[in-house]
């Protein structure tokens, strides 16, 4: 009987909604949080995990070894690799391809290649217009590597005392 009451009286004072206009009143005057993206830029984690790209070596020779380490961890199934012999006995990728739809940024590829071969860049601002662009083949990764290698070895450079 007094549950009943005290609801009735709640009710009728709007109690609920004092008590959430009560947040919004301590909230009011505080210092605001919203940052306006495309003119201000948040701080981002050197180890932050954006996209992907495939590096070389400085003689211009691609770094993947094709040893699929890197297709064999990922969780989410998001790499596909298909290699093919070298005459002079190595192996290199014919096929690299990752689904970005599909890809969760957990970092294992490039954690799991000993050559350092697969990275993930600082870069985020990247989106798809048409059917089939979600697909990064060895050709946009290495274009993507190449353009932004120099970031790339200076995130490198500054994550390796975290190895």
């Amino acid at each position: 009987m007094i549950a009943t009451v005290q609801h009735w009286i709640k009710s009728f004072t709007l109690f609920e909604l004092l008590k959430g206009m009560s947040v919004t009143g301590r909230r009011l005057f505080s210092r605001k949080v919203t940052i306006q993206y495309p003119e201000e830029k948040t701080p981002i984690s050197p180890r932050f995990r954006g996209h992907h790209a495939l590096r070389r070596y400085p003689n211009g020779e691609e770094r993947c070894i094709a040893c699929k380490l890197c297709e064999a961890v990922c969780p989410a199934l998001a790499i596909t690799i298909e290699l093919a012999e070298r005459d002079d006995g190595t192996r290199r990728t014919t096929r690299y391809d990752i689904d970005m739809f599909k890809c969760i940024y957990c970092g294992f590829c490039e954690e799991a290649c000993p050559v350092d071969a697969i990275v993930e860049s600082r870069h985020f601002e990247y989106h798809f217009e048409e059917r089939g662009e979600n697909i990064m083949t060895k050709e946009k990764l290495l274009a993507f590597g190449d353009k932004h290698e120099a970031m790339i070895a200076r995130d490198k450079a500054a994550d390796a005392p975290y190895k």
